[in-house]
């Protein structure tokens, strides 16, 4: 496997190569086991945690619940929450990853200033968060942070890299065919980077959704991120004329609606690139409505096996935004 599609700039991050080497010879060699459940959640103290924002008919989050108000199953067997807070205060562990493939070079600038904005909005002395981006390669520009000026700088010094057509600030028009490792980029992330955190941890993909040059599959991706308890949103900034300029077909959008459905999170679909300081105002309200719900881990065989989830709300007709799932330990 060639590693430079992965390089990592960052110190302290040289032994992912050798990780990354081995989990994609691995992944490629077996068979890809259909996905059987949304998001799961690596569970290592005893209590499963469930993350949840609860949103009226107008889709728009509902703070104040109380634990009463809400009721969970699990695998359709009713269990007590032991656990109960709102997330508004809980630190964050963010990821930002950045489609820098051709087909991006229109919106890059703009997304850029949001992003942007959004660190300054969200990110309090107390969180942190990182700053990847993704073409032909996956490279980390910014290690996990508080930093708002370290992020900021991270997040512009992304420029678009055409493949054979080579960098080219964006977003400026380009030539050229390029390369995008979306799955490569969420399994490093998920994996390398969010695995041994603690929290809230949350990746926001700003994407089209297009693969083509990935070792990891979809499935291998999402389990990373399944197991690493990481809420993935995407704000899809889509330039059907660039996909149909070059004659192909494009289902970018199926591929994070199966991130976000899977994991408990969104997508936000933006026809303008104007509109992308709303989609981020979104997930910024979002990440302030969160819910958090604990349940013990039952009795049963530590086999890693998959286990439903169900987060409702009483007597409400409210609709709760939750992962669906979760693995259990092994031995």
């Amino acid at each position: 496997m060639n590693v430079d599609g992965w390089r990592m700039r960052m110190m302290g991050r040289a032994a992912l190569l050798a990780t990354l080497v081995a989990a994609a010879s691995g992944a490629v060699s077996a068979q890809q086991a259909p996905a059987t459940a949304p998001q799961t959640i690596r569970v290592t103290t005893g209590v499963v945690n469930v993350y949840a924002v609860v949103k009226d008919k107008k889709k728009h989050p509902i703070p104040g619940l109380n634990r009463e108000d809400f009721e969970l199953r699990e695998d359709n067997v009713s269990r007590d929450i032991m656990y109960f807070s709102r997330e508004t205060d809980t630190p964050l562990t963010l990821g930002i990853l950045v489609d820098t493939s051709g087909s991006m070079q229109h919106v890059l600038g703009v997304e850029q200033q949001e992003a942007k904005a959004f660190i300054d909005q969200v990110i309090t002395a107390r969180d942190l968060a990182f700053v990847l981006h993704f073409d032909i390669e996956v490279e980390l520009l910014q290690d996990l942070t508080s930093n708002h000026q370290l992020l900021a700088r991270a997040i512009d010094s992304t420029v678009i890299n055409t493949g054979g057509g080579g960098v080219v600030q964006g977003p400026f028009p380009s030539s050229g065919g390029g390369g995008t490792n979306l799955h490569d980029a969420v399994y490093l992330a998920a994996r390398e980077l969010l695995k041994n955190e603690v929290g809230r941890k949350v990746i926001i993909i700003l994407s089209d959704g297009e693969d083509t040059g990935s070792r990891m599959r979809l499935n291998d991706a999402l389990e990373a991120a399944q197991k690493s308890d990481v809420i993935i949103y995407s704000i899809a900034v889509i330039d059907r004329s660039y996909h149909l300029g070059r004659m192909r077909s494009f289902g970018g959008e199926s591929t994070l609606a199966r991130y976000a459905d899977e994991t408990g999170g969104r997508v936000i679909e933006v026809n303008h690139a104007g509109d992308t300081a709303q989609a981020f105002q979104e997930i910024a309200e979002e990440l302030r409505t969160q819910y958090l719900l604990g349940f013990a881990l039952p009795e049963g065989p530590r086999n890693g096996s998959y286990r439903k989830i169900q987060v409702n709300v009483r007597d409400r007709d409210y609709k709760v935004q939750a992962r669906k799932g979760y693995y259990g330990p092994t031995e």
